[in-house]
């Protein structure tokens, strides 16, 4: 699914229009992004855990030509899901009711 898609999924369940709910899913990134900047961690109980992590610098491997090559230390964004995403991720889906066929 990508953006798009998602607006749409999202305006068709709650009924609210696109414009709206593309300004409120890009309200959503930006004040998710601007606290994760900070360090901060976001808490979405039942959904998950939007934090950060540092990863040191180390010394990789070109796989071209196998030269040793330094990575910088860079900071990383995890997600942790909750309970209740898991739960539902690890449900399999109800079956659509079949159509009758008429005669």
């Amino acid at each position: 699914m990508n953006k798009a898609e998602l607006i749409e999924a999202i305006a068709n369940e709650t009924g609210i229009a696109k414009k709206d709910v593309d300004a409120t899913l890009k309200s959503f990134i930006t004040v998710v992004s601007d606290t994760l900047q900070k360090k901060d961690k976001v808490q979405l109980i039942g959904f998950g855990t939007f934090e950060t992590a540092e990863r040191a610098a180390r010394t990789g491997r070109n796989p071209a030509n196998g030269e040793p090559l330094k990575i910088a230390a860079s900071t990383l964004v995890k997600f942790k899901a909750g309970a209740a995403l898991k739960e539902k991720v690890n449900t399999k889906p109800a079956k659509a009711a079949k159509k009758s066929k008429k005669k």
